[in-house]
């Protein structure tokens, strides 16, 4: 356990940790490819001491090159390690270089930011996991939490829905279609456009939430994807009786120092880095029409 100047240099939101890439893994190839790096924290304090909740960022970078904000999504109960799924941008400065890392690499990392879910609000209720392209990192920190076994035991029923443009675009593909097998969790896997070998549900996420028709007693229901996705998940998800209350997503907003100095991510008098990424569609709809 860190304390007095050790501490200090934890907590400090400025510094970055460095941390080495333990694992790569290639979830979509292509121009819009993703990559998932593990990666495991040099200093034995900031293992200890570096503790996200689910749906936190922090910011990942490269000495010399700069940091981008990217969602933690591995879950916090893998102490001292670190999962990063990185989308690359071909036009951007710092995810190209990313994808150039190999495994031993050293990178930075500076945080965790953002107020995460409320997970331990949830205890006792049914879990919906609505997920579209890269919008699923975030979401799988907390299902992993959730599916711990030193936790599962505080949740109800777990459901995922997750779809994307085509098979190839599923992220954490392997993943998911090892926990369809498990039984305290139903996967509901989709593409948008028909392929030949492709058993599982085509069509868009919205309307294959539909097609689960999730109940809203004593449920919450979790999404992150494209805007567009977001607005139609919401959309039929009040349809089949969710309250805005009910309903959690995250944000993402020109997010720039990850602790509200920057003002590049604020909407109104809210700073996305700061007090979300994490809303409730309600908190949403009273934000400004700018937004």
């Amino acid at each position: 356990m860190a304390t007095g100047n050790e501490k200090e240099q934890i907590d400090n939101p400025y510094k970055p940790h460095l941390a080495k890439v333990l694992e790569i893994r290639e979830e979509v190839p292509g121009e819009r490819a993703v990559k998932t790096f593990k990666v495991e924290f040099l200093d034995d304090n900031v293992k200890s001491e570096f503790i996200q909740r689910p749906g936190q960022c922090a910011m990942l970078g490269l000495l010399g090159r700069g940091e981008s904000f990217i969602s933690i999504s591995s879950p916090s109960t893998w102490k001292g390690i670190l999962e990063f799924s990185v989308l690359q941008y071909v036009t951007g400065r710092v995810t190209p270089e990313l994808h150039k890392l190999e495994e031993g690499d050293i990178v930075t990392v500076r945080g965790p930011y953002g107020n995460g879910f409320p997970v331990d609000d949830w205890k006792g209720k049914d879990l919906i996991f609505i997920g579209g392209g890269i919008g699923q990192a975030p979401l799988r920190s907390v299902y992993m939490y959730v599916l711990d076994p030193s936790k599962r035991g505080d949740y109800g029923q777990v459901d995922i829905i997750y779809g994307a443009r085509t098979s190839k675009d599923l992220v954490f593909r392997k993943e998911l279609e090892e926990l369809e097998q498990r039984d305290d969790v139903n996967v509901h896997l989709s593409i948008d456009v028909e392929e030949d070998d492709w058993t599982r549900f085509v069509g868009f996420v919205p309307t294959n939430v539909e097609e689960v028709a999730p109940s809203p007693e004593n449920a919450i229901a979790l999404t992150c994807g494209p805007p567009i996705m977001i607005k139609f998940v919401v959309q039929n998800l009040k349809k089949l009786g969710f309250s805005p209350e009910q309903i959690y997503t995250t944000l993402e907003n020109r997010m720039k120092c990850g602790i509200g100095k920057c003002g590049r991510c604020n909407i109104g008098d809210v700073y996305v880095c700061k007090d979300g990424p994490v809303f409730t569609f309600a908190e949403i709809q009273n934000m400004p029409n700018e937004f």
